[in-house]
């Protein structure tokens, strides 16, 4: 699996559960990795055949100033379903920091991994991979 990175992503948003955070943007911190199944950039050398963490730190942005979500926990599962349902990863680590949001503590945040869901057809195949790895052979009789 190849991995597309963006580590120390910072940016300001309106983000949390408590009175003073819902009235003013508070900085967060963003690392995600989404992984793809052997790009084909490694052979064709062109950016439309992989993620672009250029357009994905776009996106990033505009979700900053776009989500209505409250918890880090929902705001990461949003980036994570980004990039899998807009950019095609087919596996993904997100965590999304608060730093310094107490005086004794560095950072707070959550660390979530998704996968993409399996298409049917990919399923299928491997059922009958399966069932042929068994020596039963689907149709033959």
């Amino acid at each position: 699996m190849d991995l597309i990175f963006i580590e120390g992503f910072t940016g300001q948003t309106v983000i949390g559960i408590h009175d003073s955070e819902l009235h003013r943007p508070q900085p967060i911190v963003i690392d995600l990795h989404a992984g793809l199944v052997r790009s084909r950039a490694c052979d064709t050398d062109r950016i439309g055949d992989t993620i672009d963490y250029g357009v994905v730190r776009e996106r990033l942005q505009r979700l900053l100033a776009e989500h209505k979500v409250q918890l880090l926990e929902a705001f990461a599962e949003t980036i994570a379903e980004i990039l899998i349902g807009e950019f095609g990863a087919r596996w993904v680590r997100v965590k999304v920091v608060k730093p310094r949001k107490f005086d004794d503590v560095q950072a707070v945040g959550v660390q979530i991994e998704r996968f993409a869901p399996q298409s049917d057809a990919a399923h299928r195949g491997a059922a009958v991979l399966q069932l042929i790895g068994s020596g039963m052979v689907p149709g033959n009789r």
